[in-house]
């Protein structure tokens, strides 16, 4: 187990009953939307969140982790409300994670000190503005502006954990930026009856999940 104290430990059991959670959403991915299924999505990084708070983790990472659950939360339901709901919950997490890879950071020295951050860095803007050429066609004037900038909040979230000389933060950064990429083409890019959506709502969850734990671990472990 990654902390000390065996599986017993208040720590160890928080992050097995955050894997758990996020297995059994797993397999509820293309059920119709209930309170159980809902509760799994929530519970997944809300437990991650209560383990940032037991081990003493930055306040930032805890809060960031909450209003991720709470994005989960909305996102588990359908409509355009819970749509947006989970929108602005991610867009306050994505700020609060910036605010904590800068906090943590090495300030931009490492971006031009390193070809390879720089290399990632372009990468990401590369990536936020394909994304945002490709959604502008796409989402009605109405969410044109909300999702213009939660594109930049992502992209600033990618570029500040560049700023720290951990792996597993960066490496859940990048994972997370992937995840809502696959989120906002399978939602508003792919047609209707497209044979992609099933294995990209499996890729958007294990991607998405796996750059909670990162980041998380990333922290706690680092």
């Amino acid at each position: 187990m990654p902390f000390p104290g065996g599986i017993d430990a208040n720590a160890n059991a928080t992050l097995l009953f955050s894997l758990v959670a996020a297995v059994i959403y797993a397999f509820t991915i293309d059920m119709s939307p209930t309170l159980a299924r809902s509760a799994a999505k929530t519970l997944a990084v809300a437990m991650l969140a209560v383990l940032a708070s037991l081990q003493g983790g930055p306040w930032l990472l805890a809060a960031a982790l909450a209003l991720s659950a709470v994005g989960d939360a909305f996102l588990s339901r359908d409509g355009e409300k819970a749509f947006l709901g989970g929108l602005a919950s991610f867009l306050v997490a994505h700020g609060l994670y910036t605010a904590l890879f800068l906090r943590f950071g090495g300030g931009v020295g490492p971006l031009s000190a390193e070809p390879g951050r720089a290399a990632i860095a372009v990468a990401m803007i590369a990536f936020a503005l394909a994304m945002l050429f490709a959604l502008w066609r796409r989402v009605g004037p109405a969410l044109r502006l909300p999702v213009s900038v939660y594109i930049a909040a992502i992209l600033a979230m990618g570029i500040s954990a560049l700023t720290l000389s951990n792996v597993w933060v960066i490496g859940g950064a990048v994972l997370f930026m992937a995840s809502d990429g696959l989120l906002a083409s399978e939602k508003f890019l792919l047609t209707a009856i497209s044979p992609h959506r099933v294995w990209m709502r499996y890729a958007v969850w294990a991607l998405y999940y796996a750059a909670q734990l990162g980041i998380t671990l990333g922290f706690l472990l680092g």
